[in-house]
């Protein structure tokens, strides 16, 4: 373990975002928030749920490192409470593992991987929790789930060894925290299509915000210009909002005395032929995503003859182009970093 992240070591800020289902946060709430509060009061840590009437919630836990190993300690050994109590009401005999599911940035999750699956490997041989990362992004987002199973003693010392990753590798590039979202009232889609789906709508709203939405905060990655971390989650918690918006090409009250229909330009990218195939995904899945999530125009040029590489037009709004440079680099970063396969 490393000493600056110890108990009572450097007092370095960290936030960690847990993702649970609704009756584990009714554990953590407890009656009348007497369980949450309590926790608050002896770990020192904040901890926010989020609100809404969703099957899942996000709890984030704000503190000092030791503050915050505190609050895991006291949340995984609540949720050991809550198994040993429904094992006396059944007739099971085995007890099982406590689980806890972090909400991690897909562009810090190569570095818990490690090269070849080293660093995931050693933490779970250390620690004794089983550990897994999800091979998609959460939806609508640029997050993945990283599960932590064991015994509560192993899952604070695996959450410590997570720390350490997240301090040393911080998060690169904007990051699109994932919003859990009810089933809510039908949201008009770009061209007036109504549809029911929260999801769909999100990337809906997300795609004309940004086409709608001037964005003079750029920043460099790599040799791509993204839109400024903090524009871009501004952008995204007004697409969770799910306000319904007119089609495009039509005015909308939502920003007045913008122009609709904002200049289109072309840009095109060169990926290795060998990698194309995690951009397209599972017939297609993967490709649509990034379409439906930047608002852009994709297409992917056939294999020209003895070329190693594939040509990809990309076609949009300054801003929609960006975001779909973004997402492809995001998708390769998955796959050349070996994500894609656990």
């Amino acid at each position: 373990m490393d000493p600056k992240v110890s108990e009572g070591g450097l007092n370095v800020t960290l936030t960690i975002r847990l993702l649970m289902h609704g009756k584990e946060v009714g554990s953590i709430i407890g009656k009348k928030g007497e369980t949450v509060k309590k926790m608050r009061e002896e770990s020192g840590a904040r901890i926010n749920i989020s609100e809404g009437n969703c099957p899942e919630r996000i709890v984030t836990i704000t503190g000092p490192t030791d503050a915050i190993f505190k609050a895991f300690a006291m949340i995984a050994y609540k949720f050991e409470e809550d198994i040993i109590s429904a094992m006396s009401n059944s007739t099971a005999t085995s007890k099982p593992p406590v689980t806890l599911r972090l909400v991690v940035p897909a562009s810090q999750c190569g570095s818990l991987i490690g090269k070849g699956g080293s660093k995931i490997k050693e933490i779970r041989e250390s620690t004794g929790a089983q550990v897994q990362v999800a091979g998609d992004m959460l939806p609508n987002s640029t997050e993945r789930a990283v599960t932590i199973s064991g015994t509560p003693d192993a899952i604070i010392q695996c959450v410590k060894q997570i720390c350490v990753v997240m301090l040393e590798s911080p998060p690169k590039g904007a990051t699109i925290p994932y919003r859990p979202k009810p089933a809510t009232t039908p949201v008009i889609f770009a061209g007036g299509q109504v549809r029911a789906d929260p999801l769909a709508a999100s990337t809906a709203n997300l795609s004309l915000l940004l086409q709608h939405q001037p964005l003079p905060a750029y920043t460099i990655q790599g040799q791509y210009a993204v839109p400024h971390p903090d524009q871009l989650t501004k952008l995204h918690q007004l697409a969770m909002q799910q306000t319904p918006f007119n089609p495009l090409g039509q005015t909308t009250p939502a920003f007045p005395g913008l122009d609709a229909n904002p200049p289109a330009s072309t840009h095109e990218l060169s990926i290795p032929n060998d990698l194309i195939g995690c951009i397209i995904g599972r017939q297609g899945t993967k490709i649509n995503e990034i379409r439906q999530m930047s608002g852009a125009q994709i297409k992917i040029a056939n294999a020209a003859e003895g070329s190693s590489e594939r040509q990809i037009t990309i076609t949009g709004t300054p801003t929609n182009i960006s975001l779909a440079q973004y997402l492809i680099n995001a998708r390769l970063t998955t796959e050349v970093t070996g994500m894609g396969t656990l």
